[in-house]
């Protein structure tokens, strides 16, 4: 993304079980894209966008986490200088929602103590599997001061929505302050467990679009 100009730098996390959909989402949101034999995240990938907040340009750059437990060595180090998570759960699966109470705890323990966090439920074109009810996600992201939404990235219900809340809430709650790094770069290398090669550059985008 070398050559765009932009004012304020936001990290962004995405945490939560395999397989509840966490690429999809980002695929769809940078690209449009939704594939249903999208291979696991293997360690972290990173897809970079530039987007307009308030009428101010940010880079946001996203990290998609791997969800398998033999990962979560490596995941601590992704939230450091992190603003923002958006932690994804499954709502035809109910052991990804229970899950969430596990990830939120590694966000409070690895994370900025400001982070924002906006809980999001994926598969909602699955309505008829439904196991988590809505009402009680909300309930949960109440009492853990979260945002909430539920989305469909094979249907692309929300996903737009979710990541410009998650940018929005970033920027209204850290405008002014040291801890948004504005017009600095900084880089945080993807790790890869494996000889394949991560989608991220595939992935990174050069444009801006209102958020």
């Amino acid at each position: 993304m070398a050559g765009v100009s932009y004012e304020y730098l936001f990290k962004v996390v995405l945490v939560g079980d395999t397989g509840v959909g966490k690429t999809n989402l980002i695929s769809r949101y940078m690209d449009d894209r939704f594939d249903p034999n999208e291979r696991q995240t293997i360690g972290v990938d990173m897809a970079t966008t530039c987007v307009q907040v308030h009428g101010h340009t940010i880079k946001a750059q996203i990290w998609d986490t791997a969800g398998q437990d033999r990962y979560g060595s490596i995941v601590p180090t992704y939230y450091k200088h992190a603003l923002g998570a958006i932690l994804v759960y499954n709502i035809t699966e109910t052991q990804s929602f229970q899950n969430a109470r596990r990830w939120l705890n590694d966000i409070q323990k690895y994370a900025n103590r400001d982070m924002m966090v906006l809980l999001v439920g994926n598969k909602t074109d699955l309505e008829e599997l439904r196991v988590v009810p809505m009402e009680e996600a909300k309930e949960f992201a109440v009492e853990n001061g979260l945002s909430f939404i539920e989305t469909s990235a094979l249907n692309n219900d929300n996903v737009r929505t979710a990541f410009s809340k998650i940018l929005m809430d970033i920027y209204e709650h850290n405008y002014g302050r040291n801890a948004v790094l504005q017009a600095e770069e900084v880089e945080w290398p993807p790790i890869t467990l494996d000889n394949r090669p991560t989608d991220s550059t595939r992935r990174r985008k050069k444009c801006c679009f209102n958020s």
